[in-house]
């Protein structure tokens, strides 16, 4: 069976569940060694490597409170203790969403929302590329709320926006050594965080602003995710890659 991550070792935040497990599963399916991050998830991110090592991948544990003001540097001092030999693939998915308009919000969750969202993910990218070899993979985890306008989630739409031009920045800079820098944007997946998609209406809002049927699985973006991981993404860098199966085209 090909296994185009074989012998590189990824970092992927947020891990414990939802679309970070999904990914993590799906590089460790390629080949990869995993750094599974967490916040307070411990029980779930131990159930999943567990799983993964059954699969004969080596994975490595790395708790980091992202909300703190410090967050980012924690998780980079943390791994630094893990002794790993580099990071060939950096993807920053951990994020919380706040579903508030711009009167509801309160400056503690805007707070909470810059730290884990926007500041925990730019300095653990700066801790992360002196690590990288050349060619190299940065990914981050955006929304399709980028381009698309929805009303009630305000802050958070702002907040994936930085993400998406950073990652633009970034390419440039990056990419004299190689390392391509890439945002992979989902819409309404199938996870906690989308809970609404089984409320009330929630199954009939996705088939009128959807162009595929269904529901998004986290499963589809771990595939974006992999792709631009793995060899064939290697002249890809600086886009966002729409996982949304089509939101209001």
């Amino acid at each position: 069976m090909n296994k185009p991550l074989e012998g590189k070792i990824a970092l992927v935040t947020g891990a414990s569940r939802g679309i970070g497990a999904a990914i993590a599963e799906r590089l460790a399916a390629d080949g990869a060694e995993l750094v599974l991050h967490y916040g307070s998830g411990r029980a779930e991110t131990e159930a999943l490597a567990a799983s993964l090592r059954e699969t004969g991948r080596n994975v490595h544990l790395l708790q980091a409170d992202l909300a703190a003001v410090d967050g980012g540097q924690q998780l980079v001092g943390r791994l630094a203790a893990l002794q790993l030999p580099r990071i060939d693939v950096l993807v920053n998915n951990a994020g919380v969403a706040l579903f508030a308009g711009l009167a509801e919000t309160s400056a503690e969750e805007f707070e909470k929302l810059v730290s884990v969202n926007m500041r925990s993910l730019f300095f653990v990218t700066q801790g992360v590329a002196p690590l990288m070899p050349d060619g190299g993979r940065i990914i981050n985890v955006s929304s399709a709320v980028t381009r698309i306008a929805f009303p009630g989630i305000t802050a958070y739409s702002a907040s994936k926006g930085f993400v998406d031009v950073l990652a633009l920045q970034l390419a440039a800079e990056l990419g004299p050594r190689g390392i391509t820098v890439n945002v992979v944007a989902p819409g309404a997946i199938d996870t906690r965080m989308s809970a609404w998609i089984h409320g009330p209406g929630g199954k009939e809002t996705l088939a009128q602003v959807q162009a595929l049927p269904g529901i998004g699985q986290p499963s589809h973006v771990a595939g974006v995710v992999a792709f631009l991981a793995g060899p064939d993404g290697a002249w890809t860098t600086g886009q966002v890659v729409d996982a949304s199966g089509g939101t209001k085209l």
